[in-house]
């Protein structure tokens, strides 16, 4: 494990990035303490899994028309 203050972080950015991908980094700010964490992401990897709730979805017109529907149902019962 190596710990380093926040200066010789932004003065040495990419040696401790390298240096995390083997092992513990940690920075110190003051009281506090912060550690590098590596995980390799790729392009290919979706950021949101499709899940129920997408497949249900409607798209902005099928909205639109409801909430037209909806007003002037809203309206007609008012008078």
């Amino acid at each position: 494990m190596t710990t380093i203050s926040s200066k010789e972080f932004a003065t040495h950015q990419d040696r401790y990035f390298n240096m995390a991908i083997n092992e513990d980094v940690r920075i110190r700010r003051g009281r506090n303490m912060f550690q590098l964490v590596y995980q390799p992401i790729t392009d290919e990897q979706p950021v949101l899994e499709p899940d129920d709730d997408l497949r249900n979805a409607i798209t902005g017109d099928e909205l639109m028309e409801r909430m037209r529907v909806s007003i002037h149902k809203f309206f007609a019962d008012k008078k």
